[in-house]
């Protein structure tokens, strides 16, 4: 399988769940992140993918307890 192309448009994050689950990986659009909050809006954004998901899967969202940059 052929790895994709960093094309600068997402950062990828790993993240750690209440449930002691990780998911490595998750996409975060560029955009978002930076200026005075930082990292901060990519929790925003996995908890609200986190929601859609739930949604379509009749399960309840897990609340994440960190996340960082994949490769950090």
């Amino acid at each position: 399988m052929a790895k994709r192309k960093d094309d600068g448009k997402f950062v990828l994050f790993d993240v750690m769940y209440e449930d002691g689950t990780r998911r490595s990986n998750r996409k975060v659009p560029t955009e978002l992140l930076g200026g005075l909050d930082g990292d901060e809006p990519a929790r925003t954004e996995i908890e609200a993918q986190d929601a859609k998901i739930a949604a379509a899967s009749g399960k309840p969202a897990i609340g994440i307890v960190t996340l960082e940059r994949t490769g950090r």
